[in-house]
């Protein structure tokens, strides 16, 4: 289950964009995550999504990569802009009863997913084509702070543990006899309150579990000498430039993405 949440899953593809140099490919993608996020006019809509398909293709990432990884934010945005439609402009573009579809909440909409998926997705590409140590060390190189990237490396390496503990309990519930199916309600009888309940105090008993955790973790550090403004779990220099396949390309991809870039906050500015 915690592999459906592993970033790197396919780091070790060959594809022009795993070539690049991690440097040059945080700060390129960078760039077109920020220019994305300032788009406004529908017309670059199109332009914004090619320019993502183009990269997500180039990745040699499977589709199922991305699908896997968009389904939780994904509901959480529906959740979020599922109203705009029907409670968002003056211009109504179709009506049944007192539900009432706007244009310009429409069009909002549109833009929110694009920008979204945009986003999601190169942001996906980055983390998605590098080992996630390797990643944050050319963070950390470009100037990321040595807290934010220790508390990067911690939570993605004890996010997997969650999930193992989850797992164990999940086991055990089905072992005593619980089940989540739907035809548990007519099999066992049990009430729906009674699958809250349940679920709520697993969820409470795994929050309690990860602070306990945390603070042996903690712990450990300390006894270990971090704390210090010298101690760091993501050292900067770690990094070979040698392992990259042709740095001249990967600064002319870099360029090539800055001009990107670029022009799409101009456009949206003009």
């Amino acid at each position: 289950m915690a592999d459906k949440f592993a970033l790197d899953k396919y780091a070790d593809k060959d594809s022009l964009i795993h070539s690049w140099h991690p440097k040059c490919k945080i700060i390129g993608i960078s760039l077109l995550i920020f220019s994305f996020a300032f788009i406004q006019d529908i017309s670059l809509i199109p332009v914004m999504l090619g320019i993502t398909f183009i990269f997500y293709y180039i990745s040699k990432l499977p589709l199922s990569f991305l699908v896997s990884r968009l389904r939780y934010p994904g509901l959480f945005l529906l959740g979020m802009i599922i109203l705009l439609p029907f409670t968002r402009g003056e211009n109504i573009i179709w009506q049944w009863s007192f539900l009432k579809l706007r244009e310009e909440g429409t069009l909002l909409v549109l833009v929110i997913i694009s920008r979204f998926l945009s986003i999601f997705t190169m942001g996906l590409v980055m983390f998605g084509t590098a080992p996630f140590m390797t990643t944050i060390q050319s963070m950390r190189q470009l100037g990321l702070s040595r807290v934010i990237a220790d508390m990067l490396i911690l939570s993605y390496r004890y996010i997997y543990q969650i999930f193992v503990d989850f797992s164990q309990m999940q086991q055990a519930m089905k072992v005593r006899g619980y089940t989540t199916k739907k035809q548990s309600n007519q099999k066992y009888n049990i009430p729906l309150f009674r699958h809250i309940s349940v679920l709520a105090a697993v969820t409470a008993s795994l929050l309690l579990r990860s602070y306990e955790q945390s603070e042996r973790v903690y712990a450990a550090m300390r006894l270990r000498g971090y704390g210090d403004l010298t101690t760091s779990i993501v050292q900067p220099n770690t990094i070979d430039d040698k392992q990259t396949k042709n740095t001249f390309l990967s600064l002319l991809a870099l360029f090539g993405t800055a001009i990107i870039a670029i022009s799409l906050l101009v456009w949206e500015i003009i």
